[in-house]
């Protein structure tokens, strides 16, 4: 199960000298990052996004708030840091983008192709949450800031966010109506205009947030244009930034009336939820979310590292930062949320706002509202921050796209490509600027972006520790990084993490219901379509496999089959120096692995256990 065929031998028998060297010059040479300081800060802002402000704290208040922190915690060790760092090693060994690294497995293509397809939904709604970001930017520079008070088209029912000077009487209302703060209508009735339901279309996209998604383009097109050179130097601010807003935003969360309600509700576990496997499955989504799992930038931005780069210690720092953000953004938002409860008179904290993206520019402009001091600067800052956090996380997304297709028509320039895709990206992006587009992007997020994401990860453990080999994959990992595979990394490849993927993968199928957005059914249509985006993301996989296998055809079906999923001579370091040493420790590695079996008397099932523990 963990060496289903060994690849080197298959290389060894069938390379020539000739063909090595064809395969090494038909490598361009690739450029690097300036310093290895920028490859981390990169990392971070990548890792360090939306995900961790937006995602996370609504994620965890929709699964039970503290009972979530704990399976999240566990699938970070479980499958988060195993991924995270499998992919940066497979970025850095051989200098290719996520389409070209499965020359490791080259019927495994699919899964390259499949990611990039799920990658470019998310960039094409993650695009429009810079927009919403970018209209609250400009609209807090004004004398007051408009989501304070509430408005008399909203209704008697609409609670002023700051209620400063204009206290409204709420105790007469009725108590079976909710109430709704006016950051929250401001956010449904002036900035989207929800609509109730699509049954009747989606709406005009508005004028406003149309600007504002053209600005956020241009600003992705600027920072991505000269590729790493012009990405790495901006890593810089867009890592650093957002922690001086985040760390003063929780001070002032804190001291919030009623607060620490709502971080006990955030911190304090549910046991019982512990049972629930759609607390899990939710859990490793958020996870792949956040850290950009599954998604190919790790693996486009680790491919521009030196070879002897140490990413053993970058995929710690990244993956623990990623963490402590994540509760730092969640201590700050059910602070704020305790607040909303207290101030809206409801004792539950689960019924104070509506979940979805709207949670981080509800809960957050409402704790800026009640600023006695210059809140205008604060919203300013803050939701720059916002946006920081955003570009720094779609343009490690697009560059993916963007490195999947210079690499596959090497001609193309860099900038031109990042041109076009910014280009088809802002078209694509206008549909969740209509009225009915934050129903469009739960639906494009549930079906295009979590389910294939989950898929196509499983694929790629399978593919990497399963038929390239564990024993294979860490003779690499010890070749490049000089030190031994300790036995949480072997175990988690090759069985921990794929098995714990697919036993939630295949309940969370098994037990799925309609999509609803607040609470109400999509029609037929849009989960028709849902489901199309979905098989269109999966089928990626076996149509490229049948391509593969059929221009490969090799004597028979079997043999086919089998020669496609061995590495093909295109696997391996890109520098002809270290390609030749790496061909030669292979070689000493399955001398010795040859060795030990042929003088142990062990049982051939019992000898791979063995070698299992053994990195050589």
């Amino acid at each position: 199960m963990l060496v289903l065929f060994d690849p080197f031998r298959s290389m060894t028998r069938k390379r020539s000298k000739g063909s090595e060297s064809n395969t090494v010059n038909d490598t361009i040479e690739r450029p690097n990052w300036s310093n290895g300081l920028e490859f981390l800060m990169s990392c971070i802002s990548m890792s360090v996004g939306l995900g961790n402000v937006w995602r996370f704290p609504f994620t965890a208040y929709e699964n039970g708030g503290g009972a979530f922190l704990i399976p999240y915690i566990i699938v970070l060790f479980l499958i988060g840091k195993p991924m995270y760092y499998l992919e940066m090693i497979l970025g850095q060994f051989s200098s290719k983008g996520s389409v070209k690294i499965w020359s490791v497995c080259p019927s495994f293509l699919g899964v390259g192709y499949g990611q990039a397809l799920a990658t470019i939904c998310i960039i094409t709604y993650y695009s429009s949450l810079l927009a919403l970001t970018l209209y609250y930017l400009a609209v807090s520079c004004q004398s007051v800031l408009p989501w304070t008070h509430c408005r008399p088209e909203w209704g008697s029912y609409c609670v002023d966010s700051n209620p400063i000077g204009r206290v409204r009487d709420v105790t007469t209302l009725n108590s079976t109506i909710q109430l709704q703060s006016s950051s929250e209508m401001y956010f449904l009735k002036e900035v989207i205009k929800e609509k109730e339901d699509i049954y009747d279309g989606l709406g005009e996209p508005g004028w406003k947030l149309t600007i504002s998604l053209f600005v956020s383009w241009v600003v992705i097109f600027l920072v991505i244009m000269r590729g790493v050179k012009s990405s790495g130097k901006a890593a810089y601010f867009l890592a650093l930034f957002p922690y001086v807003i985040l760390f003063a935003l929780l001070v002032r969360a804190v001291t919030l009336e009623g607060a620490v309600n709502g971080i006990m509700f955030f911190l304090e576990p549910n046991w019982s939820e512990l049972l629930n496997p759609k607390v899990w499955k939710e859990a490793v989504v958020q996870c792949f979310f956040s850290l950009a799992v599954g998604f190919g930038p790790i693996v486009m931005f680790s491919s521009y590292n030196r070879f002897d780069h140490c990413i053993y210690r970058d995929a710690m720092i990244v993956t623990s930062l990623d963490t402590l953000t994540s509760l730092l953004a969640g201590i700050s938002i059910f602070g704020i949320l305790g607040n909303l409860a207290h101030n809206l008179q409801i004792t539950d904290i689960k019924d104070v706002v509506k979940s979805g993206t709207g949670l981080a520019f509800i809960s957050y402009p409402d704790a800026i509202a009640k600023f006695r001091a210059v809140p205008q600067m604060f919203a300013v800052l803050f939701f720059f921050m916002l946006f920081v956090l955003g570009v720094g996380s779609i343009v490690a997304l697009h560059c993916t796209i963007v490195t999947v297709i210079c690499d596959q028509f090497k001609s193309l320039r860099y900038w031109k490509v990042a041109l076009l895709t910014s280009i088809c990206g802002f078209l694509a992006s206008i549909i969740y600027v209509t009225p009915g587009g934050q129903w469009i992007l739960n639906l494009v997020d549930y079906y295009g972006g979590t389910y294939v994401i989950f898929g196509l990860a499983i694929l790629e453990t399978v593919g990497i520790s399963w038929i390239y080999g564990i024993n294979s994959f860490c003779d690499d990992v010890k070749f490049m990084t000089k030190r031994e595979v300790s036995l949480y990394w072997r175990a988690c490849w090759a069985v921990l993490t794929p098995i714990s993927m697919i036993i939630i993968f295949v309940y969370s199928l098994s037990t799925i219901k309609p999509l609803t957005y607040s609470g109400k059914l999509y029609p037929n249509s849009a989960n028709v379509s849902g489901w199309i985006l979905f098989a269109i993301g999966m089928s990626q996989f076996p149509l490229w496999a049948m391509w593969y296998i059929w221009l490969h055809w090799n004597e028979g079906l079997w043999k086919s089959i089998k020669s496609s999923v061995k590495a093909s001579p295109k696997w391996g370091p890109s520098n002809a120096l270290d390609r030749k040493e790496w061909i030669a420790f292979k070689a000493k590695c399955l001398e010795q692995r040859s060795e030990r079996s042929s003088n142990s008397k062990l049982s051939q099932f019992r000898q791979k256990v063995q070698n299992f523990f053994r990195s050589s």
